[in-house]
């Protein structure tokens, strides 16, 4: 029998790559998720003040407080019907946030490019 001695390091590095590429997917996975859950929060939340006829800037501070840990310049606010005048009981308010998520993971990035998650609340003006 020969020596196999580099059997276990040639194995090694071929395998820490893969192991290395699954561990940084999984905690982009994570971070995508956790702004997933973020937006949908803050979604509701502001929702709900829009809904009982709060106005356009208390909402935008709503949500501003409720993604406190999420970048600010990434996120997008958009109010539908903008302006307390024009949410009538009865009708509907819509609220739709966009944040652009960046992967930590060079290969996927490279792949995905940039990820926009967007989060559409619709509540029903009291």
């Amino acid at each position: 029998m020969k020596s196999q001695k580099g059997q276990s390091l040639v194995e090694t590095a071929l395998i820490i790559p893969i192991i290395l590429m699954l561990l940084f997917g999984i905690a982009d996975f994570g971070r995508v998720f956790h702004v997933y859950l973020t937006l949908d929060h803050a979604g509701r939340e502001a929702a709900r003040e829009a809904s009982v006829g709060s106005e356009d800037s208390e909402i935008k501070l709503k949500i501003i407080d409720d993604t406190s840990g999420l970048d600010k310049n990434k996120l997008g606010i958009s109010i539908t019907p903008g302006g307390k005048v024009n949410r009538v009981s009865g009708s509907e308010v819509t609220i739709e946030l966009t944040y652009t998520v960046d992967f930590l993971t060079p290969f996927i990035g490279q792949i995905i490019g940039t990820f926009n998650l967007e989060d559409t609340t619709v509540m029903r003006v009291e």
